[in-house]
């Protein structure tokens, strides 16, 4: 596997390696030793996965104190562009954000260390979206930052009248109002 830090520090894109042939092809998608070479100790303790169709809009959630979540996201079927904003308190990169598009032809992830709002949005038909997290959902702690905060100025790739959103994430708090963890 390919490992690229992104522009803010902890952000990983990791690049599986493919081994194709007339048949299809084998990649491995985790593997815990080359993971913590690269990225550090982790102890992912369950998988998530989702389905959902084009312009759906998940996000930008996060998980405060003690529940905050590492992840460890892709997608294995359509693509998807996955959103993450920084609110480690002590992060010269508080507020700034990583965009990546994941596609389930590429197989690229993303890694999330703790401390960070995530979302994405379908830009496929549909998108089978997976996830590892290290830490079980809490959702007394769970917070929603607002997708459309013109401070953290996300370009979603989509115009607003085609994003389909639960009344939860149409709702998220500004970034100016999240205490930083």
């Amino acid at each position: 596997m390919e490992f690229i830090e992104q522009n803010i520090k902890g952000v990983w894109l990791i690049k599986p390696k493919r081994f194709g042939d007339e048949r299809g092809y084998f990649c491995e998608t985790f593997k815990k030793e080359e993971f913590e070479a690269h990225v550090g100790k982790i102890n992912f303790i369950q998988d998530n996965e989702s389905l959902s169709s084009q312009g759906v809009l998940r996000g930008l959630h996060f998980q405060q104190g003690e529940w905050s979540q590492a992840k460890l996201v892709r997608v294995s079927q359509g693509r998807v562009l996955d959103v993450v904003v920084d609110l480690r308190g002590d992060s010269p990169t508080f507020g700034r954000h990583v965009s990546v598009l994941l596609d389930a032809a590429q197989g690229t992830q993303l890694f999330i260390p703790r401390g960070f709002a995530h979302g994405f949005v379908v830009l496929s038909d549909l998108a089978q979206f997976q996830y590892k997290v290290d830490n079980v959902y809490a959702p007394h702690s769970e917070m929603t930052l607002r997708f459309d905060d013109p401070e953290l100025g996300i370009d979603w790739q989509l115009p607003p009248d085609k994003l389909l959103l639960s009344e939860k994430d149409r709702h998220g708090v500004a970034l100016k109002n999240i205490k930083p963890f």
